[in-house]
């Protein structure tokens, strides 16, 4: 019998990261308007603990999604749709690598060391150039920005299968199950 929905972990794995990038891009538009003050320097650090999370996350995801393939796709939609459907998860799978990679990037070239949650320090990948640090900073919040814009394509998409056309391909990815069977 064919797998019609992912794996407990997958389904786990998606929407952590789901709730954490929101959260981590949330934090930043935050802060980054804030006056330099204890409280923006705490959401920097929250922000990139949690962007490290996320790159952690996906590395294990790309691991788990390797040897797990995605359920099959038991449902008609135009070609063009399931095209973009397909280039909208490989961009969003290259985002969640990217995005925390040039956070990462940036903070170097800055000057600022990454650590986890005080646990341990990232080694630095570049040295320190302000230059550098300021197109980083450029490429990041672009990434991250196009990133919640596939998100919001990817969950237009999710409600339209649920709402308009009912064909419960929703349920590949809840943890209920719970399926339309036509």
């Amino acid at each position: 019998m064919k797998q019609s929905r992912y794996t407990g972990f997958a389904i786990l794995l998606h929407w952590v990261m789901a709730l954490l990038i929101l959260v981590t891009w949330s934090i930043a538009i935050v802060v980054s308007d804030m006056p330099l003050s204890p409280t923006r320097i705490a959401g920097y650090s929250w922000h990139k603990w949690l962007g490290v999370t996320v790159f952690f996350l996906a590395v294990v995801r790309l691991l788990w999604r390797s040897t797990h393939p995605a359920p099959e796709l038991n449902l008609r939609m135009p070609a063009w749709q399931e095209r973009v459907m397909k280039l909208t998860h490989v961009a969003l799978y290259l985002l969640m690598v990217a995005i925390p990679v040039v956070g990462w990037l940036m903070s170097s070239a800055k000057g600022y060391t990454v650590n986890y949650f005080g646990l341990f320090e990232l080694p630095d990948l570049v040295e320190k150039d302000k230059a550098l640090g300021h197109t980083l900073k450029e490429v990041h919040e672009w990434l991250a920005n196009g990133l919640m814009a596939l998100v919001v394509l990817h969950i237009l998409a999710a409600l339209k299968h649920q709402l308009i056309d009912k064909d419960g391909l929703l349920s590949r990815m809840s943890f209920r199950g719970a399926r339309n069977e036509k």
